[in-house]
């Protein structure tokens, strides 16, 4: 198996990718519109798609968050998407092992990303709700817990953003890559 990550431009046709995202029922990863057009009035921004074998199978974007957080600082793992967990090595893993031990593709490719956008720039925060759409309560429920008890992430407020009431949890780099050190990598 075979992943990179690559910037989003509008030379890549990713027509296939946004049919399998709209069959998914994942409305913000189902158009340009939906998944990049939406960052345009932010002072910096960057999506990236994910790739499997020259076949699209993720997604994520990053920008600044000075409205909600103040100066020098970003939302990261926002319009995260993937199909699949397509790891490399098959078998039984539990739920917590997943995150814990970060054997999933947001943790080996879209979060490393983000962290090499924002590059020592400033603190770096996601959100996460409630919600029933894609899988936003287990990130919600389950990721984010999971990381905080890791010390990878710490909850900070609740916020009304984009027109949801949101979790904001701070990020911290240095523990996640120390922590993401003691696990098999994909490549």
């Amino acid at each position: 198996m075979s992943f990179k990550i690559v910037e989003y431009s509008d030379s890549l046709d990713l027509s296939e990718f946004y049919a399998e995202a709209e069959s998914r029922g994942f409305m913000n990863n189902n158009s340009k519109k939906a998944m990049v057009d939406c960052f345009r009035n932010e002072p910096e921004s960057q999506v990236w798609i994910l790739y499997q074998n020259d076949k699209a199978i993720g997604s994520v974007a990053a920008h600044s968050f000075d409205d909600v957080m103040g100066p020098n600082t970003y939302r990261v793992l926002t319009r995260v998407c993937t199909f699949g967990e397509a790891r490399p090595k098959h078998g039984l893993i539990t739920p917590k092992r997943l995150v814990a031990e970060h054997q999933n593709l947001t943790d080996q490719f879209l979060l490393p990303a983000c962290i090499e956008w924002v590059n020592g720039r400033g603190r770096m925060f996601a959100t996460s709700n409630a919600s029933k759409v894609a899988s936003q309560r287990l990130v919600h429920n389950y990721y984010f817990p999971t990381l905080e008890k890791l010390g990878i992430v710490k909850r900070i407020k609740d916020v009304h953003y984009r027109y949801t009431d949101q979790t904001v949890w701070e990020i911290f780099p240095d523990k996640f890559y120390a922590n993401l050190a003691k696990y098999d990598r994909w490549e």
